[in-house]
């Protein structure tokens, strides 16, 4: 195994056993019925995808979908159904990576209520591989979930952590930090607005830190800005798509943000 993917293979093999569980989300703003377009670009400002995000309401259960269509023809397609009943709480999430942008194809499936984790391989025949596991999932798992969750806390609020489980050899389960980074105005629809900023950081320390560094494989933080006020939303997420590979900068249509 070449050294970039023994240390990917052992990134995603931590687990949350020694990480104490965050406390739940409150919801403070009810998801309702919306579609959304985004444009997503590479570090050169280049167009690369373009998004459609819908978000369906059935009683105390949200559904949404995020689906990148990219130039090269990949596909990055996430759907994700949690409730937002006092707190949020993840149901299931569907996510699938394909095509020649992503490094590995992904199509991992979690039911969060029984902790069953279902992966789909192809092989080079053409033959598809369905692998079935269970796995101790966290109260807090965010799959899926994390721009929702960011647009119920507090602009002021303390540095949180959250569970993923991340969708490469059959689901590993890490920890991502978030933390408010400040405010940066905006432009949309010719007005000046100003969204919070928040980092997403995946935990990864120690010796397993320094071999990540010294191979090139550190997973980059990703940052989310988040417009406050009576309808909170995300309208930007800069960050790499597969938790490593090209950082891509996905924009709500209509809006632009400064360097």
């Amino acid at each position: 195994m070449e050294p970039s993917k023994f240390i990917l293979a052992a990134f995603f093999t931590i687990t949350l056993a020694t990480a104490a569980p965050a406390e739940p989300i409150p919801v403070t703003h009810i998801q309702l019925p919306r579609r959304a377009s985004m444009v997503a670009r590479s570090e050169a400002g280049k167009i690369i995808a373009r998004a459609e995000f819908t978000e369906t309401v059935q009683g105390d259960e949200v559904t949404m979908r995020l689906t990148y269509r990219f130039v090269d023809g990949s596909i990055d397609d996430e759907t994700t159904t949690y409730t937002q009943q006092g707190t949020f709480r993840l149901v299931r999430n569907h996510h699938i990576q394909n095509g020649p942008f992503f490094a590995m194809p992904v199509d991992l499936t979690v039911e969060a209520a029984t902790g069953m984790a279902t992966s789909r391989t192809t092989d080079k025949d053409g033959k598809i591989h369905v692998e079935s596991a269970h796995i101790d999932l966290p109260d807090d798992l965010a799959n899926g979930i994390v721009g929702t969750l960011l647009v119920n806390v507090p602009p002021n609020t303390a540095p949180f952590r959250m569970g993923i489980l991340a969708p490469v050899f059959g689901g590993r389960l890490i920890r991502i930090v978030i933390s408010p980074e400040g405010e940066q105005p905006f432009h949309k629809s010719g007005q000046t607005l100003k969204a919070t900023v928040f980092r997403i950081h995946p935990e990864l320390g120690g010796i397993l830190g320094m071999l990540a560094t010294l191979f090139g494989v550190q997973p980059k933080d990703v940052m989310v800005w988040v417009l406050e006020g009576d309808k909170p939303a995300v309208m930007r997420v800069v960050g790499q798509m597969s938790g490593f590979g090209p950082v891509v900068s996905s924009e709500l249509e209509g809006t632009s943000f400064g360097k």
